[in-house]
């Protein structure tokens, strides 16, 4: 059970009238359906799916808070939708309160995601600064959840003499100790903002960056890497200017489809807890274009979700392709799902890890898969 209670102290309600200009939603927009927190009505998060949470702190990256005027441009416009996807049920937690100090608005973020968390939720974040990333691992980190995180971003935010948080929290989360990532994913940099040592330490590291080229050549590689994410954050700077106007940072990126397709995967996933989309300023929208962009982005999210309630247990064998496979003098199996025709492969330890149909394909040819052998290393 959720302690909403408890939870209110950290959280401002949201108002449907004033997001719809007292107007009424339609008997299937998801702005009729979504069981919100409001100032006479508190949600029954037990029952939901998804849970939306704001969190429009701005401080880390150097500007005063906003009062949460990004969460509720998004909210605007993901109300809007329709609401397709009849077993998956959604809630409204509200705005996390901003506190006196950014360390306070961290301190409240990590409460609220902790007892989500805990409750077995998925929490989407709509959020302000990109540091509240860290905040957003700070939840595991409390209860000593060891995770894979996966950030998606133009740049990769390892800068430490940066004044602004915004630019160096990664360095936060890799060094603190004890840490609890077991595995760290890059995905969509620029190769021109990135600083070479930078990757060169990642990959010492044995963490593992994507570059943006790379994932356009063929997007649906990255598809195993969310669907064994457990906390992804997005920086709307991963999109390009002309699909999210708000992103003032590069004129290159993902395609509004592209960043649509990404959140449809990473709903696809049951390891998934917490999507955080950070780096919105309603200041440089232009209308509302980057607020709509990311409502369908969640809208996708929502469908990958129902994809995934439909997935069978990696148990249920029957419900999978079994291919044996020996590549190298190894002998594995591949396991597909005659569900969702998604791929698995399984290690020398016998779990099974996420792969692609690529991945089966070197390894049918004798070749040993790139994604076996970094998996194999981290082992």
């Amino acid at each position: 059970m959720i302690d909403f209670p408890h939870l209110q102290d950290y959280l401002a309600p949201v108002s449907k009238a004033r997001l719809n200009e007292d107007e009424t939603y339609d008997d299937l927009q998801i702005g009729n359906l979504i069981d919100v927190y409001g100032d006479d009505h508190i949600p029954d998060l037990d029952t939901a799916d998804i849970i939306l949470l704001g969190a429009g702190e701005q401080r880390g990256n150097g500007t005063p808070n906003n009062a949460n005027a990004a969460p509720d441009n998004i909210r605007r416009e993901f109300y809007q939708l329709y609401h397709w996807h009849k077993d998956v049920r959604l809630a409204d937690a509200g705005n996390i309160l901003a506190g006196r100090t950014l360390t306070d608005t961290y301190a409240a973020f990590k409460t609220v995601l902790t007892e989500l968390i805990d409750a077995g939720k998925t929490v989407i974040i709509l959020g302000g600064s990109h540091d509240l990333t860290y905040a957003q691992y700070q939840a595991y980190a409390s209860k000593k959840y060891i995770i894979e995180a996966t950030v998606a971003d133009a740049q990769i935010d390892l800068h430490e003499n940066s004044p602004l948080r915004s630019k160096r929290f990664l360095l936060e989360m890799f060094m603190e100790q004890p840490n609890y990532i077991r595995h760290y994913n890059h995905i969509g940099f620029q190769s021109y903002f990135v600083q070479p040592r930078m990757l060169e330490t990642l990959d010492k590291l044995r963490f593992d960056c994507y570059r943006l080229g790379k994932v356009r050549e063929n997007l649906e590689e990255i598809e195993p890497v969310l669907r064994n994410t457990d906390l992804f954050s997005v920086d709307i700077n991963m999109i390009k200017h002309t699909d999210a106007p708000a992103n003032s940072v590069s004129p290159n990126g993902f395609s509004g489809e592209e960043a649509c397709a990404l959140s449809r995967y990473a709903g696809m996933s049951a390891q998934l807890s917490t999507y955080g989309i950070y780096g919105y300023l309603p200041e440089k929208d232009r209308d509302n274009l980057t607020a709509k962009q990311i409502a369908q982005m969640l809208w996708y999210f929502m469908d990958g979700r129902s994809v995934k309630n439909k997935e069978a247990q990696l148990t249920e064998r029957e419900s999978f392709l079994e291919f044996h496979i020996a590549f190298t003098d190894i002998d594995t199996i591949f396991l597909k799902s005659k569900k969702t025709g998604r791929w698995w492969m399984q290690l020398p330890d016998k779990n099974f890890v996420p792969c692609a149909y690529t991945d089966y394909l070197m390894a049918s040819n004798n070749e040993i898969p790139e994604r076996w052998l970094r998996n194999q290393e981290r082992l």
